[in-house]
């Protein structure tokens, strides 16, 4: 037997709505964690190539729709920074993550109850 959202008590519409919330967020962090992700493993790719080439060997980088020679020491400190920031961005997005998940057990366990 369905239950109509409409028959349920506004505290338990309420949660629902909030239960909503919390997981479109989860999934919105989630997304930006995973890509995330991927640029900080394209920058780690890119700092091992850098580091394998010959001390004088010319390097390049992409600056918009350009290609520019580049000096290979400030690019690796560029790398390195951005680094750096990603994974404190990924840090952040993960502890977001990890309450999201809190939460949204917690209101299903409330919501559990309240629908027994």
């Amino acid at each position: 037997m369905a239950i109509k959202f409409d028959d349920l008590p506004p505290q338990v519409q309420n949660q629902l709505r909030q239960l909503q919330q919390f997981q479109q967020q989860l999934e919105i962090t989630v997304q930006q964690r995973l890509q995330i992700d991927v640029r900080l493993r394209e920058t780690e790719n890119a700092l091992e190539e850098l580091n394998k080439l010959e001390e004088n060997a010319p390097v390049y980088k992409s600056v918009g729709n350009l290609i520019i020679k580049a000096d290979k020491e400030k690019l690796i400190k560029e790398l390195r920074e951005e680094k750096e920031t990603l994974e404190v961005r990924k840090k952040t997005l993960e502890s977001q993550e990890s309450k999201l998940k809190e939460k949204i057990e917690e209101l299903q366990k409330k919501l559990q109850e309240a629908l027994k």
